[in-house]
């Protein structure tokens, strides 16, 4: 197989939202919150019009991407045996993505990321991670991932105990390991472990500005840039309007935007732009056009709603 994601096997529901709500729950616009306790979290969609539901989580939204694209990719990510598992189950089969996990009924229900979009398009997570979030290394088969060019992580699920110990064990039967950073507040939460991945085990780190500057605590992206040089592996930095940038040694390609996008939905983009590099990397693509690759994906999605491309 080409490429086997690994992630939180999560449904996104998405609503439309206006400010108030966001203001009114006390969250943190274009972040996202993971929530403990799923009464709460339910509490939250009561009131809300969902308008579209998806087998979600960051990485298979990548894997999807490159399924999409015809690539032979592959995932494991956890789930119960339970409505949305099925749903989460035949989401995948459906984009053609083999799916490496045997479902069963669990403590916890599969896990759900409510997406609230703004007027703005900007998107705010509230993540109830549930049996997701309770991965462990006998979910993770070795098998699948030693006949795997490459395999692809996620910051979202890295946690102490048992996620780390599958994602340890991910790394070690690899052949070689891409991960994304993920979100701000992952790289807060376990920024001595991530930078530790990015400096001694990850072959590509995906991360957007905001990520990666704080993860080595730079001044500024010249300091990201010098960071970089030094480890000579490939890193991959999204930078909004300014553009992508990949960096391996002294080699530094930069690429820029898509002009005169109607954009609609920022959910997904980052996830498209790692499905578009990455499919570029394993077709050996040369580093300017992953990138282009990237930001032709991340153009697409964010012109419609939701984290997958219709066909």
């Amino acid at each position: 197989m080409k490429i086997l994601g690994i992630g939180n096997a999560i449904v996104d529901v998405i609503c439309k939202v206006e400010d108030s709500f966001i203001e009114k729950n006390n969250l943190t616009k274009s972040t996202m919150k993971l929530f403990f306790d799923e009464k709460e979290f339910k509490s939250l969609l009561t009131n809300l019009k969902i308008e579209k539901t998806v087998s979600g989580g960051s990485v298979a939204n990548s894997i999807v991407g490159l399924s999409q694209l015809g690539n032979n990719a592959g995932f494991i990510g956890k789930i119960s045996d339970d409505e949305f598992g099925s749903n989460y189950e035949e989401g995948l089969k459906k984009e053609n993505v083999k799916y490496f996990y045997s479902k069963k009924i669990e403590e916890l229900p599969t896990g759900t990321c409510l997406i609230l979009v703004t007027p703005d398009s900007e998107r705010t997570m509230c993540t109830f991670l549930g049996t997701a979030g309770k991965i462990n290394e006998n979910d993770v088969s070795s098998d699948a991932i030693k006949k795997s060019e490459i395999i692809f992580l996620e910051g979202y699920l890295w946690d102490e105990g048992e996620p780390k110990k599958a994602f340890d064990k991910a790394i070690n039967n690899a052949n070689k390991v891409a991960m994304s950073l993920s979100d701000l507040f992952c790289v807060d939460r376990h920024k001595p472990h991530f930078l530790n991945l990015v400096k001694k085990k990850l072959d590509i780190t995906f991360a957007n500005e905001q990520e990666i500057t704080s993860l080595i605590e730079a001044k500024n992206f010249k300091e990201v840039i010098n960071f970089s040089k030094q480890l000579n592996k490939l890193i991959v930095v999204t930078r909004g309007e300014k553009g992508a940038i990949a960096i391996k040694g002294e080699k530094i390609v930069e690429s820029g935007i898509q002009e005169n996008l109607k954009i609609v939905d920022l959910t997904g983009a980052g996830d498209l732009f790692a499905a578009g590099f990455l499919h570029g990397y394993i077709n050996k693509f040369s580093t300017r056009d992953c990138l282009k690759k990237g930001t032709e994906m991340s153009s697409r999605v964010i012109q419609q709603i939701g984290a997958r491309l219709s066909a």
